[in-house]
């Protein structure tokens, strides 16, 4: 068990011995774990202005980001459709992300996303060019595969993939997914979102797609994951093909624990958790919580 696991166990403990148990240092800090949500929902506000409470309440972000990291931050990217089609992150939504990462203290923060679609014209088209130019942020290049990097996943059927190299050794990577239906998937959230982190999708989709959506969570596991559910892709996803394919839903998730994150969000589209293979698979092999009455949930309107 590594020690940011430990933490969490331990705090979950409350102040029981669990808690007594760790080294007198990291006490404060599992105690002052156990008192913040594990997932917070808001609604009402602008894509900033929801980050921005929804952060205070999880407990903001120099919990996960400490002075001198390198952050990831892995949002949509891949289309070449304007902001409001929905098929990729807000712009507004990833610029208040990277603030926040510097506000706590980061070296660099670097934008990831292997795009389908080229990447410059969806940059331009989505906005998030600008947004990452504005926000201090490196956008990492993902076009080679010779930014990827052949790693051992050790998963069910993902045995090993090419991981882009800002994946592997970033110390914090925070996935932004946009809320969206998935004509493969079902739906697309923070796990799906991962996919734009390897080389060849096709992998997945030849190899049985939900238990490789799952088993990437044994590479890489977001730190914390913050979902765009401002506006969402309900059909014909995950590009979408016409303004009646988005409603206008205007909400936000944000936990550390992505397969709670996924659980809440399919939610908002009237699914259930346990209907979508990848989700209920990263569940069941203790990547997240996906019964959310177990989980401490603040609900908060912007």
């Amino acid at each position: 068990m590594d020690r940011r696991e430990f933490i969490k166990k331990s705090a979950m403990l409350g102040l029981g011995a669990g808690v007594l148990l760790l080294p007198k240092g990291l006490r404060s800090s599992a105690l002052a774990a156990a008192s913040y949500p594990d997932l917070v929902a808001v609604k009402g506000g602008t894509p900033q202005s929801m980050f921005d409470k929804g952060m205070k309440s999880i407990g903001g972000m120099g919990r996960f980001v400490k002075k001198g990291q390198t952050v990831v931050v892995k949002p949509n990217i891949s289309w070449n459709v304007d902001e409001a089609d929905a098929a990729n992150t807000s712009p507004a939504l990833v610029a208040a992300v990277v603030k926040h990462c510097f506000d706590a203290g980061a070296k660099k923060v670097i934008v990831m996303d292997h795009s389908i679609e080229f990447w410059r014209n969806s940059m331009d088209s989505s906005g998030l060019g600008n947004a990452i130019k504005s926000s201090g942020a490196t956008y990492a290049p993902a076009e080679s595969d010779g930014y990827y990097q052949m790693t051992a996943v050790g998963g069910v059927s993902l045995k090993k993939s090419m991981i882009h190299e800002s994946i592997l050794e970033c110390d914090v990577l925070i996935s932004v997914p946009v809320l969206k239906h998935h004509g493969g998937a079902g739906v697309s959230v923070s796990q799906k979102n991962l996919m734009g982190c390897v080389w060849d999708r096709r992998d997945y989709h030849a190899n049985d797609l939900h238990q490789c959506i799952a088993d990437f969570l044994r590479a890489r596991k977001p730190d914390l994951n913050v979902v765009d559910a401002y506006r969402v892709i309900t059909k014909n996803g995950p590009r979408g093909g016409s303004p009646s394919d988005v409603a206008a839903i205007g909400a936000q998730i944000i936990s550390p624990d992505i397969v709670a994150a996924d659980s809440a969000a399919v939610m908002l589209m009237g699914r259930k958790p346990e209907d979508i293979g990848h989700i209920r698979l990263a569940a069941q092999a203790g990547f997240g919580q996906m019964n959310l009455s177990k989980l401490k949930i603040d609900r908060i309107t912007a």
